[in-house]
């Protein structure tokens, strides 16, 4: 062998998948190549052929599961801790679009637009598809704004949101553009936050406990009008806006009228206009440099009605030291747009144990994982 074909080999070499007895190894794919991510991190296939990824949840042996805008939710087990999913398990089908996930000593709960569904010891069944308990089925069944994230607080409660059923509307009743609340028995609902269009994300902080969400603003009022949302609420009850105004000071042309913005409650962060910003998450893991730890991750599932199509990708907020107010608005990962061309469409994220994040993608049926090496 030449020295210069020995180089060529060592240079190939870490971009090539390992080999195991059952998977073979496999070329650099072309469009994880077109990702720009900070120095130092890299990005791969956790899994895929994971048809519709959504919303991502981990139980205590590692198991990631994964809701979809489809009928079915996945597991991926990875039992040998190599940074990839063995394979794509069915825990379940048949669902009424189960975007959301969660787990909880040990039980997945799966939400679908109508109901909260609990299957208990998950990890020993993932085979079986078991039969599930019903949690809460009196969700509406309406399919505009219909998928539900669900999470776990630090209260314990199971939050679960609940869109409008429009692009914008008086709601027709209370419990629509809210963020509610429930007992992980399904007892107890309460409203947790009023005036919110569309949350397909959320996470507490870590330094204070404090929800934050993103909210997607209403569509027809341009390009540029309105911004989506990155929302903090401290406490309960608080109003966000809808359907009077968005992202803090754009009046609905038809329902603001006699209405001050004052009266609800600002966005903490603009984000950018019909990004469709989803599950967003804090960087709580330790793999990461310093610099993002506590910060927030927001994927953008990219515009579908904008002139120029902008989103496609994880953006950076970084907060003060505080954690209350939020200072920057960058890139973090971007290149499922191709000029006006989307390959993929980032929906959610998740830190795991090692501090690696994953992403799903439901355009390109996949799941990511985003690890930083220096």
């Amino acid at each position: 062998m030449t020295t210069r074909h020995l180089l060529s080999v060592l240079l190939l070499a870490p971009l090539l998948t390992a080999a195991t007895p059952d998977r073979p190894a496999t070329a650099p794919d072309a469009n994880l190549s077109k990702i720009k991510l900070p120095a130092g991190f890299t990005i791969s296939y956790f899994a895929q052929g994971v048809k519709s990824a959504r919303e991502l949840a981990v139980g205590p042996d590692g198991t990631v599961y994964v809701g979809t805008k489809d009928d079915k939710v996945y597991a991926l087990p990875d039992r040998n801790k190599d940074g990839r999913a063995d394979e794509v398990v069915t825990v379940a089908t048949g669902l009424n679009a189960p975007n959301g996930v969660a787990v909880r000593n040990g039980a997945l709960y799966v939400a679908e637009i109508n109901r909260i569904l609990r299957y208990d010891n998950i990890a020993a069944r993932l085979r079986q598809k078991p039969k599930p308990a019903v949690v809460y089925d009196k969700l509406p069944n309406k399919d505009w704004h219909g998928y539900r994230y669900i999470a776990f607080g630090p209260d314990g409660k199971l939050y679960v949101p609940v869109g409008a059923p429009c692009n914008s509307c008086l709601p027709e009743e209370p419990i629509y553009a809210t963020i509610n609340r429930m007992n992980p028995d399904g007892s107890g609902l309460e409203v947790f936050a009023q005036g919110v269009r569309n949350t397909v994300g959320f996470d507490w902080s870590p330094q204070d406990k404090a929800l934050w969400f993103t909210d997607n603003g209403r569509d027809m009022l341009g390009d540029n009008l309105p911004a989506d949302e990155l929302n903090r609420a401290a406490t309960a009850g608080l109003h966000f806006g809808f359907p009077y105004f968005f992202a803090g000071d754009v009046p609905d042309p038809q329902f603001s009228k006699g209405r001050s913005a004052d009266t609800y409650q600002k966005p903490a962060r603009k984000l950018g206009p019909h990004v469709a910003a989803l599950g967003m998450k804090f960087y709580t893991g330790k793999q990461f440099p310093a610099q993002y730890r506590n910060q927030i991750l927001i994927p953008e599932h990219g515009s579908w009605n904008r002139s120029n199509k902008i989103g496609y990708r994880i953006m950076l907020v970084k907060l003060d030291a505080t954690g209350k107010q939020a200072t920057s608005y960058e890139p973090f990962a971007e290149g499922w747009l191709q000029g006006q061309k989307p390959w993929g469409r980032p929906v959610c994220l998740l830190v795991l144990p090692d501090g690696s994040l994953l992403v799903s993608d439901d355009q390109n049926d996949a799941v990511y994982r985003i690890s930083y090496k220096g």
